[in-house]
């Protein structure tokens, strides 16, 4: 993707976060977000197909750079990251990165979580060994998966909704606690 490709596909990311901190996912259409993002109805279309794959498309983004080695990637998420995974996501939580919380607010949450838990179950089967300490013999790995991925958006969830007092470092250990 070339810089101006890049700074495009940035302004709709903005434009549309900003438009789901105001309405529900329902009532946005790509007329608002093109507007928005000034930008044209071609150029929507050439980067996402529909406002669903574009509420993708920044799911992808955030779990691409979590998972990237060189966390200093050309995509909308940038940073020095520790060394857990869980524990660099919680961090681009805490800082609010690319107003993601937006996403966490209003009505729009529960279509954001599952995008998101989507993405995270992905970052889960890579990371399984983590949790091996914690597995019953005989449990289906996808079940297993499943629940830890569950247990991490649940505690996003609870994290967010009671304002964010504990720091990412906290929030991992008591996520890694439940699991």
């Amino acid at each position: 993707m070339d810089r101006r490709q890049k700074k495009t596909r940035t302004a709709i990311f903005d434009a549309f976060i900003t438009l789901l901190s105001h309405h529900p996912i329902s009532q946005i259409t790509v007329g608002m977000i093109i507007q928005q993002a000034d930008v044209g109805r071609a150029t929507f279309y050439a980067h996402f197909e529909t406002k669903e794959s574009l509420l993708e498309a920044l799911c992808r983004e955030l779990f691409d750079h979590i998972l990237a080695k060189d966390h200093h990637t050309e995509g909308i998420f940038h940073c020095d990251a520790p060394d857990s995974i869980f524990l660099h996501l919680f961090r681009h939580l805490e800082n609010n990165d690319n107003n993601i919380l937006k996403l966490l607010a209003g009505q729009n949450h529960q279509v954001f979580l599952q995008y998101f838990k989507n993405n995270l179950m992905e970052l889960v089967r890579s990371q399984l060994e983590l949790f091996q300490h914690r597995y019953t013999p005989g449990l289906p790995e996808p079940f297993w998966v499943d629940h830890i991925a569950s247990t991490f958006v649940e505690t996003v969830r609870w994290w967010v909704e009671n304002g964010r007092k504990e720091s990412a470092e906290q929030i991992t250990g008591y996520f890694f606690m439940a699991v």
